[in-house]
Formats: structure tokens, C-alpha cells, sequence
């Protein structure tokens, strides 16, 4: 199965119908429960949550879900019947699967009840109808003039002697979405850090994503100097980053890293580590844009 390791759990929806057509003298006999085998819909409702609950034993590359709601509705009209199955699920993966199954098994479920009485029934059409949830529904149009930053602050890195992997993890990430940007590197010294946070903030620079410092070292003084900026904390982002760390190893809660609005600017720190900066950018991104049209008062 496809890794689903690195996304995040959101709530996920999805509706498919699986339409079956039969004789109207057969749908009649259905509606009044004259058939052979009673009580076609509610055994085929039955069978279709069975079914979404089962889908991973029954098609191989499904992962495994703890479904949260299921529902199998039935419009019944003039020779035809339409299921319609809704599955709703917390989890990392879409429930699309799931839905299709629960309409497809609802409907056989119909076919099989119903053909001792009728000979020419067939399911003429199963197919998605909506699917929501996952990084697609939280996409974020990148504003007009916007412009981003990577600070590296390592001693290491700024005397050459240590090769930089966080901040390119941050620098292709960035590009991902269409965003281009400018890069420094400095040593652990506050002041040097702290003037060129200044610096960009000043510049208008409206994402400033810094890598290193965020630890328990004693040169570790990025969040100290992001603290001097003053400006307002955003604990949200950093939470949200250190319980997606913390769900993969338990190191995460030894970041300080914070996220604060100056200004127009949002600066956020990452740890140093280029996998404690791979799973923060997957906790936060791309929901933290949302913020920035925030800021000009679009509202949520």
C-alpha cells in the first residue's frame, strides 16, 4: 500500500450511488414486500455498510479505516432504484473507496434479493458523486506581492563547515507552491539574527521560515531573538507542528520553536534537524497561508 505516513488526519466525506434498473411490476412488488425474500432494502442497507466497513479486506491497496458514519439511502422510482451511500471518516486517506463499495454491495445486494422475480435488472451506472477532505480542500491562492524568506542559523553552516539540508527541505517545499525565496545563513548569534528578521520584516517580507536554534543547546537563541520582535504569538502553528512531531517521535517536545505576526509577516521557526523540519511543513503547510489573507481582513 501507498505510505500515508507523512499526511495529516482531516475530515473526510464522500458520496457515491450505484443505480439498479428493473421491471416497474418488479420495483411495485418490492415496495410492498411481495417478494420471495423479505425486507429488500433494509438487508440491502445492511449489506451496504458491511460492505463499507470491509472495503480494505476486499480491495487490496485500501488501507484500513475507522469509519465514523455510514449511511445508505434508497431512491426508489419508475423501474429504477438509486442508492445512494454517504461515509464520513477522521482519518489521513480519502473515503471514496468506502462509499463506491457500500453503493456498489447495496445494489447487488438489490439484484440478488430481487431476481427470483425479475430477469432483466442491471446496474447501469456506480460512480462518485462528491468527495471532500485531505490537503486538496485546504489548498491556498499565494496574495499578490507575496514574498518569502529561509533563515538558516547554524555555526556550523555559516563557517562552511556543515552542509545545509533544512533549509533547501524548506527552500523546495516553498517552491511547491509557486513561491520563491530569498535565503541567509548566519551563525547562533541573537543580534545577527535578530537584525535580519528586522531586516526583512522591515522589507516586507510576509513568510519568514527559520531552521535551527529551537532546541535546548546553549546556542540555541533563534527563539530568543524572534521573541524580541515582539508582535503577536500564534501557538496554533507550533502546536499543531509538535503534536504531528510528537505523534513520530517523542524528541518533538523538546522544540521551543514559536510562530509570531509582525506586522504584515508571519515568522516561524523550525527545528535545525532537516526530518524535524520535514514534519513541521507537513503539519503547517498549506493551512498556514490561509493566514496571510487573514490579515488584509478577508476574515476565515
Amino acid at each position: 500500500m501507498k505510505s500515508v505516513t507523512d499526511k495529516n488526519t482531516t475530515l473526510r466525506k464522500a458520496i457515491a450511488t450505484s443505480t439498479l434498473v428493473a421491471s416497474k411490476e418488479a420495483i411495485e412488488r418490492l415496495v410492498r414486500n411481495d417478494v420471495p425474500k423479505k425486507d429488500i432494502l433494509i438487508v440491502a442497507r445492511v449489506a451496504g455498510i458491511q460492505a463499507a466497513k470491509q472495503t480494505s479486506v476486499l480491495i487490496p491497496y485500501c488501507h484500513p479505516l475507522a469509519i465514523d458514519s455510514v449511511s445508505i439511502d434508497f431512491e426508489v422510482g419508475e423501474g429504477k432504484i438509486v442508492v445512494t451511500a454517504q461515509i464520513e471518516a477522521v482519518s489521513k486517506t480519502g473515503v471514496e473507496m468506502e462509499a463506491l463499495c457500500a453503493a456498489s454491495v447495496a445494489a447487488l445486494t438489490i439484484y440478488d434479493m430481487l431476481k427470483p422475480i425479475a430477469k432483466d435488472m442491471e446496474i447501469i451506472s456506480t460512480k462518485l458523486i462528491e468527495k471532500k477532505g485531505g490537503k486538496s480542500q485546504f489548498e491556498e491562492e499565494i496574495p499578490e506581492g507575496f514574498q518569502a524568506a529561509i533563515l538558516v542559523t547554524s555555526d556550523g553552516t555559516s563557517k562552511g563547515t556543515r552542509k545545509d539540508r533544512s533549509g533547501q527541505v524548506i527552500k523546495d517545499r516553498l517552491e511547491e507552491y509557486g513561491i520563491q525565496p530569498s535565503y541567509a545563513v548566519l551563525p547562533d548569534d541573537k543580534e545577527q539574527i535578530l537584525a535580519k528578521l528586522k531586516e526583512w520584516c522591515g522589507a516586507g517580507v510576509s513568510l519568514i521560515v527559520t531552521t535551527g536554534g529551537t532546541g535546548l543547546g546553549p546556542r540555541d537563541v533563534t527563539v530568543e531573538a524572534t521573541k524580541m520582535l515582539g508582535g503577536r504569538e500564534i501557538p496554533g502553528i507550533m502546536e499543531a507542528a509538535r503534536s504531528y512531531g510528537q505523534s513520530r517521535t517523542p524528541y518533538a517536545m523538546l522544540s521551543r520553536g514559536i510562530a509570531v505576526q509582525v506586522g504584515h509577516s508571519i515568522i516561524i521557526n523550525l527545528p535545525g534537524s532537516s526530518n524535524g523540519v520535514r514534519e513541521t511543513l507537513n503539519a503547517v503547510f498549506p493551512a498556514v497561508l490561509h493566514g496571510f489573507p487573514m490579515m488584509q481582513g478577508a476574515g476565515h
